[in-house]
């Protein structure tokens, strides 16, 4: 997993590393990026040094096989380049993209030449990507999701879950678009308003069910149990956002 350092503990890596291993996965966790971060917002964002981060990879894998792969913020355009690279030499380890632009708070974690990157180099190479919806309509240039989502499919995804984590309603709704004829949907009771990291969680929580060999639908409907449980149990951490507790045992 790649993704970026929050000091809150709400997003990010901890995230991931939290929900791959409550779900029966060991992480191998590359830090992308460092931020200055609470869980109001993010203000600041410095991204690692790419070659640094394909110094780790190729290390990794001279040792660990790699089941699954889960990306977050990716700090620069070079980070997706060296990801492409690594990428291309493990066609068969399912990619689950959470294109992270900017946190919940509104702070950006991404740049014009990184969402170019994203679009452009990695997004054809991942099984699926995981962005809300505010992500949708900057990444497929539609306010509608649909055809922000069709976009991005005729531009090369493989499939779009598009978020409804940050929308409104007495549901959260998670639609899966891909190029069958319909769009498949998954909804769970909204609880509460806006909480800190979901969106990071439910990736994470996807790709370890890719990497224990559940079915991509299969993954996504467990992730979204995952997560509504770690909401209901959420962890007020700070003055911002809550923080879903993602330590809760999970029975699997």
């Amino acid at each position: 997993m790649l993704s970026g350092l929050d000091p809150s503990g709400g997003a990010g890596i901890q995230a991931d590393i939290q929900a791959c291993t409550s779900l029966g996965c060991h992480p191998l966790p590359v830090v992308t990026c460092l931020t200055v971060q609470d869980t109001v917002n993010v203000y600041e964002a410095e991204a690692v040094d790419a070659e640094l981060i394909r110094r780790q990879l190729t290390c990794l894998v001279g040792d660990t096989p790699i089941h699954a792969v889960k990306t977050g913020a990716l700090g620069n355009a070079a980070i997706v380049d060296v990801l492409v690279d690594f990428l291309k030499d493990y066609p068969d380890a399912p990619v689950i993209t959470d294109p992270v632009i900017k946190a919940a708070g509104g702070g950006d974690l991404a740049d014009t030449d990184l969402v170019k990157a994203m679009k452009e180099r990695l997004f054809p190479l991942a099984e699926m990507i995981t962005p809300n919806g505010e992500e949708l309509a900057i990444l497929g240039d539609d306010a509608n999701p649909e055809l922000a989502a069709r976009k991005l499919l005729d531009a090369g995804c493989s499939s779009v879950l598009a978020t409804g984590g940050h929308g409104t309603g007495i549901h959260i709704t998670n639609t899966l678009f891909n190029h069958a004829p319909e769009p498949m949907s998954w909804e769970v009771e909204r609880v509460g308003g806006v909480y800190h990291g979901t969106g990071c969680t439910l990736a994470a929580a996807i790709a370890a069910g890719r990497a224990c060999g559940l079915s991509p639908r299969a993954a996504i409907s467990q992730a979204q149990n995952y997560v509504h449980r770690a909401i209901l149990h959420a962890l007020e951490v700070g003055k911002g956002q809550p923080v879903p507790d993602r330590g809760i045992p999970w029975e699997r």
